[in-house]
C-alpha cells in the first residue's frame, strides 16, 4: 500500500489527524523504562500501544536515536508498527539533503534500512537532490517549505521576483517535483497566514504541521488556513507534548489522554465533512 493511501485511510478510520513525534531523550524517560535493556523501545512501544487508535502517523526523529547510538532501536520502533498497526504510516524525520549518489543512499536509508513509510528532506540543494527520494513513488517525500522555527523568516520569506522563497517551494511541489503524486510539504503552525497561502497554491497536498504545543502554535488558526475541502489534508505533529505527558509508570495512559485531548480539538474546528 503507498503512504498516500495509508495517510487518507488513517485519516479516516481514526477520524484524526494528530502524529505523535517519537523523540526519545534518554535523560527524560520515566524511571521505569530508563532499566530496560532497550530503554528507547520500552518507552515508545508503550506509547504506541496506548496512542495507535488516536493517530494518523507515527514520526520518530532520527537524531534523537543516532545521538544515543540507537539506530537498532529506531528500527526496532520501525518495525513493531509495522507488526501491531501496518495501516499507520510512518515518517522518518531525517531532513536530508544531498545530490547524486549521497542523496540515493539517504533514500535507501529510509526506506530500505529502517522501511519508513516517508522521510523529510530539504530542498535547498533542489530538484538533484529531491529525484532520489521522489523516484520511490510508493513512499512519500515530506519537503520541508514554511518551518515552524523563529529563524526561518532569514531565508524562507526572502522575496525573489514576485514572491517569497517558501512560494517557490510550494510551487515546485505543486507541479515539478510531484510527478508521482507522492509529495508532502512541511508547514509550521506558528505561521498560520503562510499555511493558508500555501493552501492556495496547494489544493490538494498534505501537510505535516509542527509547532503545535511546545511551539505555541493555534489548533484554531491551523485547521482554519490549512484544512482541505473535505476536513483532511493535514498531519499535525505533537511530540513533548504526548511523549512526557507523564513522568511516572503511567505515562503511557497520559500519553493516551494527551492524544485523545489534542485530537479532538482538532475534530472541534474541522469542516463538517468530515462529521
Amino acid at each position: 500500500m503507498s503512504f498516500m493511501t495509508k495517510l487518507h485511510r488513517a485519516w479516516d478510520r481514526n477520524n484524526s489527524l494528530v502524529c505523535v513525534g517519537l523523540d526519545p531523550d534518554l535523560d527524560k524517560l520515566p524511571e521505569c523504562v530508563r532499566h530496560e535493556p532497550k530503554p528507547i523501545f520500552a518507552f515508545n512501544r508503550a506509547l504506541i500501544d496506548a496512542t495507535r487508535d488516536l493517530v494518523c502517523c507515527y514520526k520518530p526523529q532520527i537524531a534523537y536515536y543516532a545521538a544515543f547510538g540507537a539506530e537498532d532501536e529506531l528500527a526496532m520502533t520501525i518495525d513493531y508498527l509495522s507488526q501491531t498497526c501496518p495501516d499507520i504510516p510512518v515518517i522518518l524525520d531525517a531532513k536530508r539533503g544531498d545530490i547524486g549518489s549521497t542523496a540515493a543512499m539517504y533514500a535507501r536509508e529510509a526506506f530500505v534500512r529502517y522501511g519508513a513509510d516517508a522521510v523529510t528532506v530539504n530542498p535547498y540543494m533542489g530538484t538533484d537532490n529531491l529525484k532520489s527520494f521522489l523516484d520511490y513513488s510508493e513512499r512519500g517525500v515530506v519537503i520541508l517549505c514554511r518551518t515552524s522555527n523563529p529563524s526561518s523568516a532569514e531565508l524562507q520569506e526572502l522575496v525573489a521576483g514576485d514572491r517569497q522563497i517558501y512560494q517557490y517551494v510550494a510551487e515546485y511541489a505543486a507541479t515539478r517535483w510531484n510527478y508521482n503524486h507522492n509529495v508532502m510539504l512541511v508547514v509550521g503552525a506558528t505561521f498560520p497566514e503562510e499555511l493558508g497561502r500555501i493552501r492556495q497554491q496547494c489544493p490538494e497536498i498534505p501537510f505535516l504541521v509542527p509547532g503545535i504545543g511546545a511551539q505555541g502554535g493555534d489548533v484554531a488558526k491551523v485547521l482554519e488556513n490549512g484544512q482541505t475541502a473535505d476536513g483532511k489534508g493535514l498531519v499535525i505533529n505533537s511530540s513533548r507534548g504526548i511523549i512526557y505527558a507523564g513522568k511516572g509508570p503511567d505515562f503511557a495512559a497520559a500519553a493516551r489522554r494527551a492524544a485523545t485531548a489534542l485530537r479532538d480539538e482538532i475534530n472541534r474546528h474541522r469542516r463538517e465533512a468530515t462529521r
